[in-house]
């Protein structure tokens, strides 16, 4: 069944030749998802991954400034891009470059995958705001960089150096922030004489902070109030010189006509008459490495750029991208198990919206799943409409509560293909809901133009 009236944009993702060539193999997903039990399957791509953390090392060469790409591991728990950080590492150490790349950390679990995986400990960064002295003890046995978030936290971390000289990061709370994240000004002035009290046990390097949102000029400028707060400790006889920018670097998910398209909508067709108050912003003019690059060399009205603050003072910097490094490389793969002929459908896979952690945030993750059939459609075939239900028995569980335009009715042994999950949304929100198993993630290389897949290995704490 179709329907005569229907407001329905189309957000077609962008793929890339890896994507296009994998979802072009219906026998490959086919033999993955009957090889792994019948149900949901991450694919990755780690060569992907790779190239955008290079994309981001590029920028802070281009810009003549000292610069470290940290991996925020919260936004995928796969081995596999651990395992691309430290290859990445032993990389440019052969090269006899080191300090380029590393990961940042928030748990003691995180700290563990990424030496298991070979990234030293001095590549490690340690962010959050409060560690437990599992995670403060590893820093200081393994060297690892701590970001600061209040003076009682430095207070426990110069204790358990104890003369080792553990290096630290102070986090800023931006004004006039309320973030839970960062010291305010008396917090910090007492932090900075805490460290010159105790330089034996701690190494100030410099300040970081968090911003909400994806502001190339907001992070601009608070990366520029930094210089002079980076100045004023040195001149206190603090060792400080690095500025980390954190993350928040966008990436487009949809063709930008198409995301101009549906914003300028005022009204779109949802089950059950959902409607959502905002959403990631699926396409942006400036994204990953290239914002970085907007950050450090575009300066704010009457002001030199970072870099060249950086070149004048000796700044180095850190950047934390997560979803960025991730982009496009990953997808996720949902059988469908039936399919309601209603007006509009509904389509029920095999998975939950657990796989699609935006839902967490009250939220849709926008982009069009893609149908893989196992039949080539007739022309003569007319498009069908629906919304893309999971197979628990929740109500809310939706994978897609927007009315989508697929080119015809989909059949069970299709699949459904949701492109770009590997940042944040295949699982950061998984659960073995209903006793599923967690869908696993599989790496897919092509190796004289064939597949060759390796499931991701597991991790150990």
């Amino acid at each position: 069944m179709t329907r005569s009236i229907l407001r329905s944009v189309r957000l077609p993702a962008l793929t890339t030749p890896w994507t296009d060539t994998v979802t072009a193999d219906r026998s490959l997903l086919s033999a993955l998802v009957r090889g792994f039990g019948g149900g949901p399957v991450h694919l990755l791509d780690p060569a992907q991954f790779s190239r955008n953390a290079r994309s981001f090392a590029a920028v802070f060469d281009e810009a003549g400034v000292d610069g470290t790409v940290y991996f925020g591991k919260k936004a995928n728990k796969a081995n596999a891009f651990a395992d691309a950080v430290a290859d990445l590492v032993t990389t440019d150490r052969r090269a006899g470059r080191s300090g380029t790349f590393g990961i940042d950390v928030a748990s003691a679990g995180e700290f563990r995958q990424a030496l298991s995986a070979g990234v030293r400990g001095s590549d490690l960064l340690i962010t959050g705001p409060a560690k437990p002295a599992e995670l403060l003890a590893l820093a200081v046995r393994h060297d690892a960089v701590v970001t600061i978030d209040s003076p009682s936290e430095l207070r426990a971390l110069a204790d358990l150096s104890d003369g080792l000289g553990v290096r630290v990061l102070f986090r800023v709370l931006p004004q006039p922030e309320t973030s839970r994240f960062g010291m305010n000004d008396d917090e910090l002035r007492y932090a900075e004489q805490l460290a010159l009290d105790r330089s034996a046990d701690v190494t100030m390097l410099g300040y970081s902070f968090h911003l909400s949102g994806y502001s190339i000029p907001e992070r601009r400028d608070q990366a520029g109030q930094l210089v002079e707060r980076l100045r004023a400790a040195r001149a206190q006889g603090l060792a400080a010189g690095t500025i980390s920018l954190g993350g928040g670097y966008p990436i487009s998910y949809v063709p930008q006509e198409d995301w101009q398209r549906f914003t300028g909508e005022s009204a779109h067709e949802f089950h059950a008459g959902k409607r959502f108050d905002s959403y990631y912003p699926y396409h942006s003019a400036i994204t990953g490495a290239h914002a970085l690059r907007a950050i450090l060399t575009e300066p704010a009205p009457g002001r030199k750029s970072l870099a060249q603050f950086s070149q004048d003072h000796g700044i180095s910097f850190f950047a934390e991208p997560g979803r960025a490094l991730l982009d496009r490389a990953g997808i996720t793969v949902f059988p469908v198990l039936g399919v309601k002929e209603r007006d509009p459908g509904m389509i029920v896979v095999n998975g939950t919206s657990l796989s699609l952690s935006e839902q967490w945030f009250d939220t849709e993750f926008l982009p069009d799943p893609q149908l893989v059939s196992a039949t080539t459609p007739a022309e003569d075939r007319i498009p069908f409409f629906a919304s893309v239900g999971a197979a628990t028995c929740l109500e809310s569980d939706m994978l897609t509560w927007r009315v989508i335009e697929f080119p015809h009715r989909p059949a069970p042994g299709d699949f459904l293909v949701y492109h770009n999950t590997a940042g944040y949304q295949m699982d950061s929100n998984e659960s073995a809901f209903h006793d599923t198993p967690v869908p696993p993630k599989v790496v897919i290389t092509y190796v004289d133009g064939r597949p060759a897949w390796e499931l991701d290995r597991p991790t150990s704490n």
